[in-house]
């Protein structure tokens, strides 16, 4: 897997910050199980074998927060590519783009891709078709700016926050797995600990639809100013 820019910040740093209930959990209550009998043959051993384990939870956890993030979240929110907010502004029925800067997206759109939106009658017998043409369309328009570093900028902090949403979800799981198994064994510091990591994940969970809506936005407006620029 290429480890670029986008990989590290929007995919690796939201990981990170959401890997500690994770690794308390295997740390605390599975490393220790096999850690005093691997002391006695080899001393770094145990040491090792915990940043190999660490390290390939974080790989694995990489991949299930951005699983969680676009399966659940963002399909909530958005619905679909269809439904994204790249498609909606370019939607007749909103209103959030001033028309003549939609014209002239739209007259874009036309000389360089060939593709004609839905005129607002279209639209309004057929919305599902529209938004499918635009969703094609805007594909089109990422394909052009992929090398856009402002837009690639935007697209790493929706990233960052989309996964940080959904690794929040995992790590409140988590937390609350530690919370109550701490609970039952009478470990206080460990249930204090538990409980304030399920009050700090829940907060983004509470909050995902703001922020997955705002930084979607942004995203969106960008999008379009950098294509008027080309």
């Amino acid at each position: 897997m290429a480890v670029n820019t986008y990989y590290l910040k929007a995919r690796l740093f939201p990981t990170v910050l959401t890997s500690i209930p994770a690794l308390i959990l295997y740390n605390k209550f599975v490393a220790s199980l096999y850690h005093d009998k691997l002391e006695n043959i080899y001393t770094a051993l145990p040491t090792i074998t915990d940043v190999i384990f660490s390290g390939a939870i974080i790989f694995l956890l990489v991949q299930i927060n951005r699983f969680l993030s676009k399966e659940i979240f963002q399909r909530l929110y958005f619905k679909g590519e269809i439904n994204m907010p790249t498609t909606n502004l370019l939607l007749k029925s909103n209103n959030e783009l001033e028309t003549s800067i939609k014209q002239k997206i739209e007259d874009k759109i036309k000389n360089k891709f060939d593709i004609t939106l839905l005129s607002s009658t279209e639209e309004s017998a057929d919305e599902p078709r529209a938004r499918k043409l635009i969703a094609t369309t805007v594909s089109q328009i990422r394909n052009v700016l992929r090398d856009n570093s402002l837009l690639l900028q935007h697209n790493i902090e929706y990233g960052f926050f989309r996964n940080l949403i959904g690794g929040s979800f995992l790590a409140f799981v988590i937390s609350l797995i530690i919370l109550i198994s701490s609970h039952c064994t009478g470990d206080i510091a460990t249930r204090n600990l538990g409980f304030i990591l399920t009050s700090i994940y829940f907060l983004p969970i509470i909050l995902s639809k703001v922020i997955i809506n705002r930084y979607g936005k942004y995203y969106a407006k960008i999008l379009y100013e950098q294509f008027l620029t080309i």
